[in-house]
């Protein structure tokens, strides 16, 4: 089999894989089974034990990498339906999302540091918390390895989506509109997938300060890259 040809059946095969998950994690809504965790892991094993190189694989899958865009714009729909909450809490919302900008860039580049990291992951790494195509773009002025910088913004999602609801529990935070604020902008999509589970104002928020937390990074990228490195 060439090479394209390889190609387009992974992208065949990645496809049925997560519309497969999706219907079964549907079913038992357990977090291993959730298709961002149980897909990638299933890829993962197809490449090793089908002996598929990346270069193979990602040869026609790089257009769903492409669609990443198009999907994030596409949160932007409820987020226009919602206006009169955003309104109403746009002062606290502005605040939130500069906050934990600034406070997901310094914790990441400095714990890289105290670990004596390579360079390059450290600069991968300052953009964790900003979903997929906000941080490929911020990750241009800092230096960052597309690839490391996409591995990092999955395993944070993942992460945060997991623990976010025990924290909340742990901290007493009962409010929606806390709830969303913090899944979007600590787990961007991930958590965004999850603050729709919980209900529409939480998705809401959660996709407005998902959207607004890539803004922010990719506009003051050029001075992270000024003052951390």
């Amino acid at each position: 089999m060439n090479n394209f040809l390889l190609s387009v059946l992974c992208l065949v095969v990645t496809v049925a894989l997560y519309f497969a998950n999706k219907k079964l994690y549907r079913r038992f809504r357990a977090l291993p089974l959730m298709p961002l965790v149980f897909t990638p892991l299933l890829l993962v094993l197809m490449l090793v034990f089908g002996h598929i190189s990346y270069q193979n694989y990602i040869g026609e899958t790089h257009w769903l990498l492409w669609l990443l865009g198009p999907a994030t714009i596409a949160f932007a729909v409820p987020v226009y339906d919602n206006l009169a909450v955003i309104k109403r809490h746009w002062l606290s919302l502005s605040a939130g999302v500069i906050t934990a900008t600034v406070v997901a860039v310094t914790s990441s580049v400095w714990l890289a540091r105290l670990f004596t990291l390579p360079d390059e992951i450290q600069r991968s790494l300052a953009v964790r918390s900003v979903t997929t195509p906000f941080a490929l773009a911020a990750a241009g002025p800092l230096g960052g390895q597309a690839d490391l910088v996409a591995l990092f913004v999955v395993i944070t999602g993942v992460f945060g989506m997991a623990v976010g609801d025990v924290l909340f529990l742990r901290l007493a935070i009962n409010a929606g509109l806390a709830k969303g604020a913090g899944f979007g902008a600590a787990s961007h999509g991930a958590g965004t997938a999850r603050a729709y589970e919980l209900g529409p104002q939480e998705g809401t928020i959660a996709s407005l300060v998902m959207m607004l937390s890539g803004v922010v990074m990719v506009l003051i990228a050029p001075l992270v890259a000024r003052l951390m490195f």
